[in-house]
Order: C-alpha cells, then structure tokens, then sequence
C-alpha cells in the first residue's frame, strides 16, 4: 500500500513523497487533516496520494507496522469458520501473477497492476463479502451494491464456506482482474 500510494503521488504531481513532505515541512504544516487540506486546495492532490505524505511527515498507523499474518488473524480471530474462505482467496490472488494482496485492518484488498479490483471483508459471524469493481450482470450470486456516486465497487458475493469458492465465483474474480488490468 505504501508503494501503491507512493506511486500514485509521482503520477499524480511528478513529485516523489520525500518532495512533498519537504514541501509541507516549510509550509509549517503541523497534522494529518492541515497537510490534506493543504494538498488538496492548494495542489489537487486527494485520496490515497496523500496518505504517502501523511506517513512520511507523520507515522504510519499502527496496523500498517503488523504483519500480514497478524492482520489475517485478528480479522478472523473469533470467526474461525470463516477463516478458511479467506484463506482459499489468498491462495488465488497468491496463484495470479500481477495480482498483489494488500493486508488491512478490517479486510483484504486485492489489487492488479493498475487497480484495486476486489476487497473481503469478513461482513458477520457467519459470511465473507467480496465486493468487486466488475461490469457484469446482476444475478443469483452476484449482487447490486448501493454505492455512492463515482464509486466503482458495486458488485458483491456473499460467501458462507469455502464451498462456494467454486467456478463460477472464480470467473467473477478472473473477469474482475482482466477489467482492471
């Protein structure tokens, strides 16, 4: 994630992050929501190009120093029959070269070369979401998600055991990735 969003800022601005925080340093910016302010008004810079800044000015948050094993397991600590759902995915994502898991405090989120395509998140003590930035039809399995505008991550399946990580829920994922890639 930190080099997803490091990236992103070069793209965006043609400045690296230790440019910025130099830059935000001599602007005398003291926190995380002045500099966001900062980069947003005065430069157009939002969303996850900032957080590389913010870090490197700032700290990074606590989860982003945890292993990925750790982070796995206090999602699924008290979940343990949903465990092995997630555990089937990362074996996926593991299995595509191009894709990259990206461990989280409250899900996974499954990125191609381009863009993030597919986030599980554990959703109740009996199933596991996969929310999916995917242009396919609404039908038995895959659901509408009301998402606010400009989101792209309105699709989602709803798993409640590794069982259902059958073919056709593969072909969601493989379709998702080859749209975002």
């Amino acid at each position: 994630m930190v080099d997803s969003s490091q990236a992103l800022l070069l793209r965006k601005s043609g400045h690296d992050v230790q440019w910025w925080a130099e830059q935000g340093r001599s602007a005398g910016l003291k926190g995380d929501a002045e500099l966001r302010e900062w980069m947003r008004a005065g430069h157009g810079i939002t969303g996850y190009a900032q957080y590389a800044v913010s870090w490197e000015m700032f700290g990074y948050p606590e989860f982003m120093l945890r292993d990925a094993d750790e982070l796995l397991d206090v999602q699924y600590r008290d979940h343990p029959n949903l465990r092995p759902i997630a555990n089937t995915l990362l074996a996926w994502a593991a299995a595509h070269p191009g894709v990259a898991i990206q461990m989280r405090k409250g899900y996974i989120s499954l990125h191609s070369s381009r863009r993030k395509f597919a986030q599980v998140t554990r959703a109740n003590n009996t199933a596991v979401d996969v929310t999916l930035r995917l242009e396919a039809p609404i039908g038995e399995r895959l659901k509408a998600v009301r998402v606010r505008e400009g989101d792209f991550f309105d699709r989602k399946v709803r798993l409640t055991s590794e069982a259902q990580v059958d073919q056709e829920f593969l072909d969601f994922l493989e379709t998702a990735l080859e749209q975002n890639s």
